[in-house]
């Protein structure tokens, strides 16, 4: 009689092995504030980090209309990472990626390099005083809601890291199914079945209320991508998710932050998602290498780079009142 094949399993845990993080493992840049970390090993054996930034002259609100793509290169994962140049800046215009570059995911998939970013534009005529000014009252900003509401995920293409990246005159999805108003915070992974299974975040049911990630699933890295009716998250507020799949455990993994604390989720199929074996990951409080304790005042965006189907980095986005900066934590696996 035929053995029945066996169903994957979550088994994958590496809280205990996330190590404490040195100077070199933060990075920073003068005048800007920094967020959104990507990693991606590119052919010249370097780790390419491609971020968001924006001046410091804009305020922390300046993320919504004048962040860009930065790129920096390092030796090794956890870093330090160099600053290289900027990958992708607003178009500017009137398109819909007018306003600000964020929120990017980079991958290689079948031979050419993904950037996946959000960006947004206002509907009515403005002025760059305008957007100055709305950067500087934030959320109090009565534009402020206008650009949010408008915010949608878009991808650009190259055959190298360097660029050129080449974008596209429409957004790659629309809100539907589970999410309405905005499509941001994109992450994406090929899965076992060859196609691309892309998560997005969205408003549940009104503008600025509670938040879903929905599941959209397509053929191509660039769509088009069919909205899942079923929600990955709803249970609870989130952000941020950084999705991958693991081929060693045959099974697909998430994380993201919900107030300043790192979670994981699973799934055997990529559609339908549960709690992860090890479902709180990382909290504000984080051990140093010369032994002092880091309690951040925010820690979003989180990423895990893995190398040969292990994790190998956990990176985060941090600020304090005056600053924001990226934090590289080491994962080291079993002996």
């Amino acid at each position: 009689m035929p053995l029945l094949s066996q169903q994957p399993q979550d088994t994958l845990f590496f809280k205990e092995w996330l190590q404490p993080v040195s100077k070199h493992m933060i990075f920073r840049t003068e005048g800007y504030y920094n967020w959104c970390p990507s990693i991606i090993k590119g052919k010249d054996n370097k780790y390419h980090l491609f971020y968001s930034r924006w001046k410091k002259e804009y305020g922390f609100g300046g993320w919504l209309t004048y962040s860009e793509v930065a790129q920096a290169i390092a030796d090794k994962p956890e870093g330090p990472y160099t600053f290289v140049g900027v990958a992708l800046k607003a178009k500017g215009g009137t398109g819909w990626n007018a306003l600000n570059v964020h929120n990017p995911r980079v991958h290689y998939f079948d031979g050419k390099y993904y950037l996946y970013y959000i960006s947004t534009h206002l509907d009515i005529d403005y002025t760059e005083n305008d957007i100055r000014q709305n950067a500087k009252l934030g959320a109090k900003s009565p534009l402020w809601m206008q650009i949010r509401n408008n915010q949608r995920t878009g991808v650009a293409v190259s055959k190298s890291l360097n660029g050129p990246w080449r974008r596209f005159d429409k957004p790659l999805i629309e809100p539907s199914g589970p999410i309405k108003v905005l499509t941001v915070n994109p992450t994406i992974c090929q899965g076992a079945d060859k196609r691309y299974y892309l998560i997005v975040k969205g408003d549940r049911d009104r503008a600025g209320g509670a938040r879903n990630q929905a599941l959209a699933i397509g053929d191509s890295p660039v769509g088009p991508f069919v909205m899942q009716p079923k929600p990955v998250i709803d249970y609870m507020n989130t952000e941020d998710m950084a999705l991958w799949y693991d081929s060693k455990r045959n099974f697909y993994y998430a994380v993201f932050h919900n107030d300043n604390i790192i979670y994981m989720v699973s799934s055997a199929d990529g559609i339908n998602w549960n709690k992860a074996a090890e479902f709180e990951i990382l909290r504000p409080d984080i051990p140093m290498s010369d032994g002092s304790r880091f309690t951040p005042m925010e820690l979003q965006r989180p990423f895990v780079y893995t190398e040969n189907g292990e994790p190998r980095v956990l990176a985060v986005a941090s600020r304090d009142q005056n600053d924001s900066y990226l934090l590289f934590i080491p994962i080291k696996g079993k002996e």
